[in-house]
């Protein structure tokens, strides 16, 4: 298996059709065997459903998997949940929406199959990112705000621009390493990985993306923001 595609999704139906199309294209056109992982995290629409009806009929050597589970968990819950089911020697995590063209992972994955890092990841915010669509002002300023806490409090590695992009790269043993012992459950999982990669060793490189803002996005920066701080401090005590 070359490589494993771990989608999360929570309330996705309208996008999980596209998202697993795009991912079997990119798999079969640059001739990777791989297997697609949505890992339905509780939702009330139909998302799993809607991803069983469209996740078979694709090339041989790609498989399709859906998971699913009534109680919603959060994000990194899915996450770790769809990366211990992966067998490839890469993983790809990649947000439902599309948000970034599934081409862009071959930039990634050079970088590990060269020896540069073992994890790679797309950032918005690099010279040579492409914004087609951005964020509002609201959520741009809050995720700045957010960057200068993990660099500043978290003591995340200063090198990253773009903790929260939802498309990243992990040599396939790296990832069932780290997320195996991930105990966020919510959205701020990646702060929890990156401090683990940080202290085992692992390197990271980020890549430029091409990134379409989706606005139907499931985090509220107002509503979430008790549990984020609350997320932000276990993980400080613990890693």
């Amino acid at each position: 298996m070359d490589i494993s595609v771990v989608i999360p999704a929570f309330g996705e139906s309208r996008k999980i059709g596209g998202d697993i199309r795009a991912a079997a294209e990119f798999l079969a056109s640059n001739h990777f065997k791989g297997q697609i992982i949505v890992v339905d995290d509780g939702s009330k629409d139909g998302t799993s459903e809607v991803a069983r009806s469209v996740g078979s009929g694709f090339e041989e050597g790609i498989e399709v998997e859906v998971i699913r589970y009534s109680e919603h968990r959060g994000k990194g819950y899915a996450v770790r949940t769809g990366i211990s089911k992966s067998k490839g020697e890469y993983v790809l995590l990649a947000d439902s929406g599309c948000c970034v063209p599934y081409d862009r992972v071959l930039t990634g994955l050079e970088l590990i199959k060269t020896s540069r890092c073992d994890i790679a990841h797309g950032s918005r915010r690099l010279a040579d990112s492409r914004i087609i669509k951005p964020q509002s002002l609201y959520r741009r300023f809050c995720a700045r705000l957010f960057q200068w806490f993990i660099k500043f409090v978290m003591k995340v590695n200063s090198g990253i621009t773009d903790s929260q992009c939802g498309f990243k790269v992990y040599r396939g043993d790296v990832a069932r390493d780290l997320y195996s012992r991930c105990i966020t459950d919510g959205f701020i999982f990646d702060v929890e990985i990156i401090l683990m990669a940080q202290k085992q060793g692992y390197r990271i490189e980020e890549f430029p993306i091409e990134w379409t803002c989706d606005r139907d996005s499931r985090l509220s920066p107002s509503r979430s923001l008790w549990r984020i701080v609350c997320e932000l401090v276990k993980i400080k005590r613990l890693v």
